[in-house]
């Protein structure tokens, strides 16, 4: 017998989600894969980026790229319970796919997917905090992937909208962590790659970095890339970082002026 979530309204057992017809543009992006549906190279995606979305936390955003579109709350700095004393804080990130986010419904549990991505934005994330002035301490960072449109730009959108939550939140920062993913086909470097864009490419390259510091805090690779492409994917992604700081910083200011107003 399936186990049911007694939260939520579930469907038939035997349910199967409908197929709907391709439309011109994925037919046309199939057939000439130079066609990015108006886009160049080097070009990203348009970035709608909020705060103050979730009033009960202590910060949050939304951030939507298309077809990518991520709530971020972030609850903290709070004490830790019934734990050791540690001089330096601790960081907690949660990852949840809603289960309509993707083609094919999915189980409101947590699968590896869940986990390997909180990993990476956590890894994004930690060497912005100054996590030595929260003495036993913890900081808990929940996102929610609304709508899915590929791993990649997941993992890039869930650190900008986490790095941009934590500073509305007040947390002391080094810098605000951006991020940006890029793709290879064929002999092109495609940033910020789509989904049916990334299952073309032979290798994808993330990266995520401060900007205002000039050093990178993680990089996520897969696939194979030579050493002189993946320095260009790196020189790429920073550009193309730095313009993604500018959209959050703006975001902030707007959100500090409305507050103020």
């Amino acid at each position: 017998m399936a186990s049911f979530d007694r939260r939520r309204i579930n469907g038939p057992e035997e349910s199967r989600p409908p197929v709907f017809e391709d439309d011109e543009d994925a037919e046309q992006i199939s057939v000439t894969p130079k066609t990015r549906k108006g886009r160049a190279n080097k070009d990203i995606r348009p970035i709608f980026l909020t705060t103050g979305l979730i009033s009960q936390a202590n910060g949050s955003s939304y951030i939507e790229t298309e077809k990518t579109k991520i709530a971020c709350a972030v609850y903290g700095p709070r004490q830790i319970k019934n734990a050791p004393y540690n001089e330096i804080g601790k960081l907690n990130v949660e990852v949840k796919f809603a289960p309509f986010s993707c083609s094919r419904r999915r189980a409101p549990l947590r699968d590896a997917e869940d986990r390997s991505i909180s990993v990476l934005i956590q890894q994004s994330l930690l060497p912005s905090l100054r996590l030595e002035l929260l003495p036993k301490s913890g900081i808990d960072v929940f996102i929610t992937i609304i709508e899915n449109d590929g791993v990649e730009a997941c993992v890039a959108s869930g650190a900008v909208a986490a790095s941009t939550a934590l500073a509305d939140a007040g947390i002391e920062m080094f810098g605000l962590v951006t991020s940006c993913a890029s793709a290879m086909v064929e002999e092109e470097i495609w940033l910020d790659p789509t989904a049916e864009e990334t299952v073309r490419a032979r290798a994808s390259f993330t990266i995520a970095c401060i900007p205002a510091l000039g050093t990178v805090t993680n990089i996520w690779q897969t696939g194979q890339l030579t050493a002189e492409e993946a320095i260009c994917c790196l020189e790429a992604c920073q550009t193309c970082c730095r313009d993604i700081h500018n959209v959050m910083a703006s975001a902030l200011l707007n959100s500090q002026a409305a507050k103020c107003s």
